[in-house]
């Protein structure tokens, strides 16, 4: 078996994304979260605002219709908008937006266009499934002018056949990094979710999945890959998808398909509904600021359980809720720097 590899202390800090002098919010790094089921929007929430605190420069998120206003109180610095108006508010960087053209009113006005923009906009309208209609080929530009990354999957109901739909919509569309977590991992099982992520690592777009230990376990069945060992389980399923995998637990491991990463610092004040999507968040803002794979995942579960220790100091393992993960962050972060 494969030995797996520790980062020290000072590797880890040595990742912090320190901001430039002259740096501004979109150079900082965009991050869109297609987040939050209608009985979920709480994952939404929680991603949403863990990726501010780490460090984005712009956090939007596209989220169920009914979820939107608990989004937006959620922190009042997110842009927030229903994942019906996906194809219209994501062709455009958002220092570009205001042009008509963009907008949600000429998307729907708009004829169908060959790549379907238009079409999936009134699809989601009118309430057919999305897989009724053509999707968007393009989540944003396809050169991205500023660091770029997207979230698919957090409060996702994986039992929806929309979550699929919008996950391979998100693979598809998307020319920058993606992180797949929670509900959304079921859709890489599928055939064209497969299909999808082969060409994303064709193409050399990064693509990160983190799954639980059962989670992992799915995704690991239809490959019949052994789950007795989640250390060769993560190479394993990187090898296989195409991805970069952190096979989160106690202890978490992080595999490229070439290296693996041991993380050992968990703690069971984590072990609170919550906190996955807290950490998806917090790798996903790292990867929109340029961070390879492997480095935001690797600072991002540092990070997440130091915060989550220096809550429990305060509060005791019992007590932290994933919210106080969230406000820990900063104190993690100063501590490492």
């Amino acid at each position: 078996m494969q030995r797996a590899k520790k980062y020290t202390l000072e590797q880890v800090a040595a990742l912090l994304p320190w901001p430039d002098d002259l740096a501004n919010k979109y150079s900082r790094g965009k991050l869109t979260l297609i987040a939050g089921c209608a009985d979920y929007p709480g994952a939404a929430c929680l991603a949403a605002v863990a990726s501010q605190r780490m460090g984005a420069g712009y956090t939007e998120v596209a989220c169920s219709p009914e979820s939107v206003a608990a989004v937006r109180a959620a922190s009042p610095s997110l842009v927030v908008r229903a994942w019906d108006e996906l194809a219209a508010y994501a062709q455009l960087d958002p220092d570009e937006r205001g042009s008509i053209a963009g907008s949600p009113a000429a998307v729907q006005a708009a004829p169908a266009s060959s790549d379907g923009r238009a079409g999936v906009y009134r699809a989601c309208r009118s309430g057919r499934p999305v897989h009724a209609a053509p999707r968007p080929k393009a989540l944003g530009p396809v050169a991205p002018r500023h660091p770029l990354a997207f979230l698919v999957g957090s409060g996702f109901d994986a039992a929806d056949p929309l979550s699929a739909q919008l996950t391979c919509t998100v693979l598809e569309g998307a020319a920058a990094a993606v992180l797949v977590d929670g509900g959304g991992l079921d859709a890489l099982t599928s055939p064209e979710g497969r299909l999808l992520l082969r060409r994303r690592f064709i193409d050399g777009l990064p693509t990160v999945i983190t799954p639980h230990a059962g989670e992992a376990a799915r995704l690991a069945a239809p490959l019949a890959l052994p789950t007795d060992d989640p250390a060769q389980l993560a190479l394993l399923l990187s090898q296989a998808y195409g991805v970069t995998a952190m096979v989160k637990g106690p202890v978490t491991y992080i595999s490229d398909g070439e290296t693996i990463v041991r993380m050992s610092d968990g703690t069971s004040a984590l072990a609170k509904a919550g906190t996955g999507d807290v950490l998806a968040g917090m790798a996903a803002a790292l990867l929109a600021q340029g961070l390879t794979p492997v480095d935001a995942c690797v600072l991002a579960s540092a990070l997440h359980a130091r915060a989550a220790r220096a809550a429990a100091k305060r509060l005791t393992s019992i007590c932290v809720t994933a919210e106080d993960v969230v406000a820990a962050i900063p104190e993690a972060i100063a501590s490492l720097s």
